[in-house]
């Protein structure tokens, strides 16, 4: 096995206790010291440089049946991280490159080799394959292209626009060719940053005013794709404005996530049928064959400077809890990542 200069005696740890009701509380949560896991055969030792959080993570916590197994109580949780291997068991991987996988919440991590993906951190900075080049963005390159069947010409509406997911959604329908491109957000200066930043035609500040009218307003002859990153009443405008076969993609449904109790569904279905539209559900695993088409596609954009991004960036393990809180607020603008 080759591995790097001595190591710490434990590694720290992020635990679930208890499983949420409602919001997520502190005393829900342990960061814990731990023994420093040892690679067996067939795995690397991986110092994690970068953490994701997520809002589907908050589906995990809870034990209801769902389409990924909850995370277990009293155990370290999961999520994306890219890091430096500073120990290989492995054949194809070396101390010294980099690498992304799934196990976060952590500082290092035992990952088995046919379970992490090696990156160059020449070619883009490593937090950006959690995120513009990672999970995030091939969620709103299949989203919008497969799940939506978005075309030139086509008005998308986005919810959560300033989002990791929602910015990506907009600026690829841009260069697509949409015809018109509307988001919205929680603040105003999300707002400024959708229409002078990313390059969208309008924003709106879902908090200023019912949503169906400022998205009418926005968007006066409908609109033919809606990326569903919020639900309630962001979904229910979308159907009140979607075109004559409009396509719906539901990314995700953040303002219901913390409810204890069923959240009502839109009062206005019915419309799809005049409309012949099609709302449908889509997860990102579904659709990984598209990761070298993404890549390719998506690349050169990034390094060109034609698809912009953001990252908001946490310090320190023991702040990844306040960091996921966070996304789940919607204090982040774009990718939320925690650098250890």
């Amino acid at each position: 096995m080759a591995d790097s200069p001595a190591l710490p005696a434990v590694n720290r740890e992020w635990h679930l206790l208890s499983r949420p009701v409602g919001w997520p509380k502190p005393e829900d949560f342990a960061l814990v010291e731990a023994e420093m896991p040892v690679p067996g055969e067939g795995q690397v030792l991986v110092r994690n440089r970068y953490l994701s959080v997520d809002p589907y993570m908050r589906g995990r916590m809870s034990a209801a049946k769902s389409y990924v197994a909850p995370f277990e109580l009293g155990k370290v949780m999961q999520g994306g991280a890219v890091g430096e291997v500073v120990a290989s068991n492995a054949e194809g991987i070396s101390v010294g490159d980099h690498v992304l996988h799934f196990f976060g919440w952590r500082e290092y991590a035992a990952v088995d080799a046919r379970h992490a993906v090696k990156v160059d951190p020449e070619a883009a900075p490593l937090s950006t394959y959690l995120g513009v080049l990672g999970m995030t963005g091939l969620t709103a390159y299949a989203g919008l292209l497969r799940t939506a069947a978005f075309k030139e010409g086509d008005a998308v509406f986005v919810s959560g626009a300033a989002g990791a997911v929602g910015s990506q959604v907009g600026q690829i329908a841009k260069l697509k060719g949409a015809s018109r491109v509307i988001g919205s957000a929680g603040s105003a200066e999300k707002v400024k940053l959708l229409v002078e930043e990313y390059g969208f035609d309008a924003a709106f500040n879902y908090k200023d005013g019912p949503v169906g009218e400022q998205l009418r307003a926005a968007a006066p002859d409908g609109i033919d794709v809606y990326f569903d990153n919020v639900g309630g009443d962001h979904l229910e405008a979308a159907i009140g404005s979607l075109n004559q076969g409009g396509r719906v993609a539901v990314c995700g449904m953040i303002s219901v996530y913390n409810n204890t109790e069923p959240a009502p569904g839109p009062k206005n279905l019915a419309r799809l049928i005049q409309t012949r539209g099609r709302i449908e559900g889509f997860l990102v695993g579904d659709h990984y064959d598209l990761q070298p088409q993404f890549v390719q596609e998506v690349g050169p954009w990034v390094r060109e400077g034609r698809l912009k991004y953001r990252e908001t960036v946490v310090e320190g393990i023991e702040n990844n809890l306040e960091a996921f809180l966070g996304v789940l607020r919607g204090d982040n603008i774009g990718k939320m990542v925690v650098k250890l």
